[in-house]
């Protein structure tokens, strides 16, 4: 099993597949998947790849979702050797997608592999959702096959998606949830002018500040069992036409909440025009809406991770909802359990990424006892 799935990850990293491109990465799993009894069905749109692979038809269905698409490599003369060629250093795999999240698709295949050849009368069915739009806009990808397969009534019971969730040792951390992003793009209006003559002009930037300043402080909620308090943060601003001598006719504050399901929304739109109307700024605000949160509680899949990590690791996981969005956020919308887990997430996106071939071998045998645990007769 640790030489197949090391393999497959070597292969799957081999392929230069920057989003949104897949570099021929889902015809290489379906051509594993096929031979397993899976019916492979491309739903690919605009330029992105998209596979959804079943394995029977009965229910629960256990979906196990995650993306071929990698970032790009930032500079090559920086990496120690070629991103895009796998190379075994110190029992260390190093390439583009070693952790993010070529590795976790490997050990899909190979954990379905080996459930399937165990238990060929298993109940249930088994399904993998994977896509090659998951490091860009994620407007192609898995959101349209979700739309897909709720047009035609396929919903799954249970889905993992395999981002690399664990921090020191594969199967410390899972994610049971995540934020949700909300953006905003302000256009403070004023009147420019020269400095010398203020009372001619009127100054976007004055005029915003103290309305930054209480957004700034604002509680907007407590968070929860689960949820860290959501956050507000200015991520870009500028006005100014790069003279000292004049006042600017315009400011422009790009912000962006994270935050729980202590909040929604509608409610968070609501408060923030509230207190800039309070502080009488004239102004233009566009909304951006980059997902939900979600959350899984406590439940079925919760447990069955949980019990397959501590069978194999002797690891007491424990459940988080911190980081940034994945496509669980989508595939949450027709899936009433969502968790994700991978391995470790200390090199993701970084020059150099890699993997412990240790986290590599033990990987796949999680996944197959999570099988195990919901699907096993």
């Amino acid at each position: 099993m640790t030489i197949d799935t090391l393999e497959l990850a070597q292969a799957l990293i081999s392929r230069r597949s920057v989003t949104p491109e897949d570099a021929g990465c889902l015809d290489l799993i379906a051509a594993h998947l096929e031979p397993l009894g899976f019916v492979c069905e491309r739903m690919d749109s605009n330029g992105v790849s998209n596979l959804w692979a079943r394995h029977g038809r009965a229910a629960p269905l256990v979906c196990l979702a995650g993306h071929t698409d990698v970032v790009p490599t930032g500079p090559v003369d920086q990496w120690l050797s070629d991103p895009f060629d796998p190379v075994i250093r110190d029992s260390t795999l190093y390439g583009r997608g070693a952790s993010d999240m070529k590795t976790s698709i490997a050990a899909f295949v190979v954990a379905v592999g080996a459930f399937v050849g165990k238990h060929p009368q298993h109940r249930g069915s088994i399904a993998l959702l994977l896509t090659s739009d998951e490091e860009g806009p994620a407007t192609d990808g898995t959101v349209n096959v979700v739309r897909a397969l709720a047009d035609r009534g396929e919903k799954p019971d249970y889905c993992i998606v395999g981002e690399p969730t664990s921090v020191k040792r594969t199967g410390d951390t899972i994610k049971n949830g995540r934020r949700g992003s909300l953006s905003g793009e302000l256009i403070v209006k004023g009147i420019q002018g020269h400095v010398a003559y203020p009372h001619l002009a009127r100054n976007p930037v004055h005029d915003v500040a103290s309305a930054i300043a209480e957004l700034a402080h604002t509680e907007w909620d407590r968070g929860n069992e689960y949820f860290p308090p959501t956050t507000w943060q200015i991520s870009n601003m500028h006005a100014g036409t790069g003279a000292n001598n004049v006042v600017p006719g315009t400011a422009q504050v790009k912000f962006n909440f994270r935050f729980s399901t202590a909040s929604t929304v509608e409610s968070l739109q609501t408060r923030v025009h509230g207190i800039l109307d309070r502080h009488g700024v004239e102004y233009d605000l566009k909304w951006s809406y980059d997902g939900r949160p979600y959350l899984t509680g406590r439940g079925d899949l919760v447990a069955a991770v949980a019990r397959a990590i501590k069978k194999e690791t002797g690891i007491d996981t424990e459940l988080s909802t911190t980081g940034g969005t994945s496509d669980g956020r989508f595939i949450a919308d027709i899936c009433p359990q969502v968790v994700e887990f991978g391995p470790t997430n200390a090199t993701i996106h970084k020059i150099n990424e890699c993997i412990r071939l240790e986290d590599l071998e033990v990987l796949p045998k999680i996944y197959e006892q999570v099988l195990v645990e919901l699907l096993a007769t």
